[in-house]
């Protein structure tokens, strides 16, 4: 019976470190619908790079957006999506600071100008980065977090956790949620591959308490040769789970206690919008959800009426608070 057990002992471990080792992600083919629309985006006036110290002393950048008129009427901080930097909010935070918020666009730990790419030091840092934030900038209340696509998975997190009085209200723009849940689509429409066998071994790794290995890719985008010298092109384990909600999804929506609004657009390519606000209502929330007529993923960052739909959301629960 010892050597039976041995011999299975030894067989499991095999399988494992099978998994860790080969089971990466695979590149997948650029996606055009989210390679290209940043094309025609002015970039032009795209203000400075910004700094603030993490609490690791690392110096982490953001921008920051001056609201209109000078006196802000609160702040709104913007969370980029998967694989990409502060850039990518530039016309919403344009946006929010011309209907006289305080805007800020952060460079998330593992992407930009922040940390190394693809990768963070542990599950959680983003959650500490963010607080480290706000105790730095001392943004305008109500503040608002808004979070785009994993970025929005993130704010979901960030909302539903300890440190959620931080902020006032909260927005989800086309949130990523979990694969499990009923918006999701396989390989969240071609834009990402998934190393499941290797997300498998170091979840079990990570439940005996070994964490040396959360630094190897777990996942993969779909961006072209051009869009990979200067986004992220890969997530580590840590940086992956940590970029998304909490991983019971369903009970981080319940432990929400701040308002929050949620815009998507009826064409995204990447979840399936129509069944966000099922999700939500099954919950036991009555957050607003908005779908904007016509609008893909990446458009809703940037067509003007998508716009002005997540800027017209942020109103409402800015008014409520005020």
């Amino acid at each position: 019976m010892l050597k039976i057990f041995v011999v299975i002992v030894v067989l499991l471990a095999g399988a494992l470190a099978a998994a860790v080792i080969f089971g990466g992600p695979r590149s997948p083919q650029p996606m055009a619908s989210i390679n290209e629309p940043f094309k025609s985006v002015d970039f032009s006036d795209l203000p400075p790079l910004l700094r603030y110290k993490a609490e690791d002393a690392a110096d982490l950048a953001y921008r920051r957006y001056v609201p209109s008129g000078g006196r802000a009427r609160g702040s709104v901080v913007l969370i980029h999506g998967s694989s990409a930097s502060s850039n990518s909010m530039h016309v919403l935070a344009k946006a929010f600071a011309g209907a006289g918020y305080e805007a800020y666009a952060l460079d998330v730990r593992g992407h930009g100008a922040s940390g190394v790419k693809g990768t963070i030091d542990y599950i959680g840092q983003i959650e500490d980065d963010l607080v480290s934030f706000v105790h730095a900038v001392s943004v305008s209340k109500p503040a608002t977090l808004a979070g785009f696509s994993s970025g929005g998975g993130f704010v979901l997190r960030f909302a539903g956790g300890h440190h959620q009085d931080e902020f006032e209200n909260y927005l989800l723009l086309s949130p990523f949620l979990s694969p499990d849940a009923p918006n999701f689509r396989p390989g969240s429409g071609g834009w990402v591959h998934v190393g499941i066998s290797r997300i498998v071994g170091l979840t079990v790794l990570n439940r005996l308490g070994v964490r040396v290995f959360n630094n190897l890719p777990v996942t993969s985008f779909a961006l072209s040769e051009d869009a990979k010298t200067f986004l992220t092109p890969t997530y580590s384990f840590a940086l992956a789970a940590n970029f998304q909600p909490q991983p019971d999804y369903e009970a981080n929506i319940r432990a929400v206690h701040h308002p929050v609004a949620v815009v998507a657009g009826t064409s995204d390519e990447v979840f399936m919008t129509d069944k966000l606000e099922g999700i939500i209502r099954k919950q036991g929330q009555s957050w607003p959800v908005t779908l904007v007529p016509g609008i893909g993923h990446i458009p809703l960052t940037l067509d003007p009426g998508a716009v002005s739909a997540s800027v017209k959301a942020v109103d409402a629960m800015s008014k409520h608070e005020v």
